[in-house]
């Protein structure tokens, strides 16, 4: 369901192409885009509204519409009884959470998240090597900064109602999906966060690959283009994050830092779709002054979403998965909200008066 930049690139093609699902329909508001995709999958039926979209017409719905109709389309879809696929950000806020458990356990249908972050060879190379030889974890450092990638600077992306927010839903969310095997289902006791908006502006910080390769848009946003927190759990487990759509870098880099009282194992990769990347991806481990190459397959740009495809038939016939992928965001969310809350708070601040020195 949608037919915009992820929809078509992400996983309309991927999921033409792969053995384990047939595409039967597209739906999308827009007459253009419904006029391109019959023209490009003369055998795939085209809807206008995704209220057409039953459970005798398919098995599952994979939701790719702007964020704030994310949880609404979900929602309609899951009383429906249709199973559905619904991309990250999964709910803009706690009680779009709520809301999304209560359609799944009222239609008894079953909703699965987008995180195609953990499904990284990469990614699950980090966590094998913190789990054997970390001991225990006593800090992470997750941050993903991009040098020029505001996306559709200008359009629904840097609009806060229609986004729920900027870098930080976007590129956080990725981030702090990748915390979460790493920790567990953690509760943060204290949630510090900072936000800031230096390029959200200016079209030479947009991402142009998402605009066929030419320029992008001129801004016009009200959402940050970078947001930095601070999280300690409730057992003393700190978390830096960092999430950038631009910055003064030169390239794009991801990094996830984790230190444990035996060893530190650091990646250096670049996630997303950016053209602009800092090169492979590089695991190491760090013990006693001394710093490893930890070794493991490297992959293509893009596939871990076709192996979270690969994994999504088995989740969705597991009659204990329901409510899981609901209980993630509403933890991912939450966190969300209180490094906004703290960052409006921090902002809302009287200045302190000069002292008076004689």
């Amino acid at each position: 369901m949608g037919l915009g930049w992820a929809g078509r690139e992400i996983w309309l093609s991927r999921l033409a192409a792969h053995p384990a699902y047939q595409v039967v329909a597209v739906a999308d508001p827009s007459p253009a885009a419904r006029e391109a995709a019959a023209a490009a999958w003369p055998d795939v039926r085209v809807l206008a509204d995704v209220a057409e979209v039953t459970p005798d017409l398919a098995d599952l719905a994979v939701v790719a519409v702007p964020n704030h109709l994310h949880s609404p389309v979900a929602c309609g879809l899951l009383h429906r009884g249709v199973p559905v696929f619904l991309e990250k950000p999964v709910c803009l806020t706690s009680a779009e959470a709520d809301q999304l458990a209560a359609a799944e356990r009222e239609a008894g249908a079953v909703l699965l998240a987008g995180s195609a972050a953990r499904y990284r060879a990469d990614v699950a190379a980090l966590a094998a090597a913190v789990a054997r030889e970390a001991g225990e974890v006593r800090h992470v450092e997750v941050s993903w900064v991009r040098a020029k990638g505001v996306p559709d600077a200008g359009g629904w992306f840097t609009r806060s109602d229609l986004s729920g927010g900027g870098a930080l839903v976007d590129l956080g969310w990725h981030l702090l999906d990748t915390v979460t095997p790493l920790l567990g289902p953690v509760d943060y006791e204290h949630v510090l966060g900072t936000v800031s908006g230096d390029f959200i502006n200016a079209a030479a910080h947009g991402t142009s690959w998402r605009h066929g390769g030419g320029p992008a848009p001129a801004g016009g946003g009200d959402v940050e283009d970078t947001a930095r927190g601070f999280l300690v759990t409730s057992s003393g487990i700190s978390v830096a994050l960092r999430a950038s759509w631009a910055s003064h870098e030169a390239l794009d880099t991801t990094t996830i830092r984790v230190e444990g009282s035996a060893a530190a194992v650091s990646l250096r990769c670049t996630f997303g779709f950016s053209p602009n990347r800092a090169g492979g991806s590089h695991l190491v481990l760090s013990h006693a002054g001394e710093s490893l190459p930890v070794p493991f397959d490297g992959e293509p740009v893009g596939a871990e979403y076709d192996r979270q495809l690969d994994a999504l038939p088995q989740l969705l016939a597991d009659p204990g998965y329901q409510g899981r992928a609901v209980a993630e965001a509403r933890r991912t969310i939450t966190v969300i909200e209180r490094l906004y809350g703290s960052a409006r708070r921090i902002r809302s601040a009287p200045t302190p008066a000069p002292v008076a020195v004689v």
